[in-house]
């Protein structure tokens, strides 16, 4: 026989897996339920995200809590819907503050698309703009760390790096030029994670600065300017090979809040 605290720890071991196997099951329920009430959104699960700059007293490894990003980028179409109920975002309504001369450029005007396609990724557009149509769908743009874990995931598995299809297929779309007219929205292959496009279609803008890639001094900048920024692929590490990390980061420092260019759009993200 065996002793009686044996039989007790054995037991009380026996509790703690019942509770943990629950507690994860109703964890995941939740989370699919999440996911169902918004369509076309994809959950990312979280994880550790590793900053492409840091300083000495940096952290090395940041969490990533579990969130919904958009499959796609936003569309022309989408757009056209929000600023037809929001008439201070029309083109010849929106006040130059928010969005500079090229905004929505590429329409015939206000509420016309003329020869662009419903279903290509929306550009010409501010991160004003941006925003402002995040906050009308009751949702927000991805913060940057969020951007760039989930551009990291590859195809097959939720690090890029270990997905030897998925960096190649990174190095080619960054060594072509942009198509003279941009594919629909949402038609390139999924990661791991059922996202599609966060590399090779278009730019995107996040929601804040990264503070993991600035400079001591930049830190301390509370300028609009340091709100400021765009994702377009990074693996999310700190390799020097990592040549798209370095491209978004050259274009990332370019930008201000009322830019509007042809090749940066955005994808909406969502809390949980």
């Amino acid at each position: 026989m065996p002793p009686v605290k044996s039989r007790k720890s054995a037991k009380h071991r026996s509790v703690w897996i019942v509770s943990f196997v629950l507690i994860a099951l109703c964890v995941l329920a939740s989370l699919r339920e999440a996911v169902a009430a918004e369509p076309g959104m994809a959950l990312v699960p979280g994880g550790k995200y590793v900053p492409l700059f840091r300083g000495e007293k940096d952290a090395k490894e940041i969490t990533v809590a579990p969130f919904l990003l958009d499959e796609r980028q936003v569309t022309n179409g989408e757009f056209l819907a929000f600023v037809r109920e929001n008439p201070k975002w029309q083109r010849t309504q929106v006040k130059r503050l928010f969005a500079d001369g090229q905004y929505l450029a590429h329409w015939r005007g206000d509420l016309d698309l003329g020869k662009a396609d419903a279903a290509q990724p929306v550009t010409h557009v501010s991160w004003f703009a941006a925003k402002s149509f995040a906050a009308w769908r009751g949702r927000r743009l991805p913060t940057t760390i969020e951007w760039e874990f989930a551009a990291g995931a590859g195809f097959t598995d939720a690090d890029g790096k270990k997905d030897a299809e998925f960096k190649k297929a990174v190095a080619r779309w960054y060594g072509m030029p942009s198509p003279a007219v941009l594919p629909a929205a949402g038609s390139g292959r999924a990661n791991v994670f059922g996202v599609r496009d966060l590399h090779g279609l278009v730019w995107e803008w996040t929601s804040d600065f990264n503070s993991a890639i600035v400079t001591g001094d930049a830190r301390g900048d509370t300028g609009l300017e340091r709100q400021l920024f765009c994702g377009a692929g990074s693996l999310g590490s700190k390799d020097t090979s990592n040549f798209p990390a370095y491209m978004r980061y050259g274009m990332r420092s370019s930008l201000k809040a009322g830019y509007t260019i042809h090749n940066l759009g955005f994808r909406c993200a969502k809390d949980l």
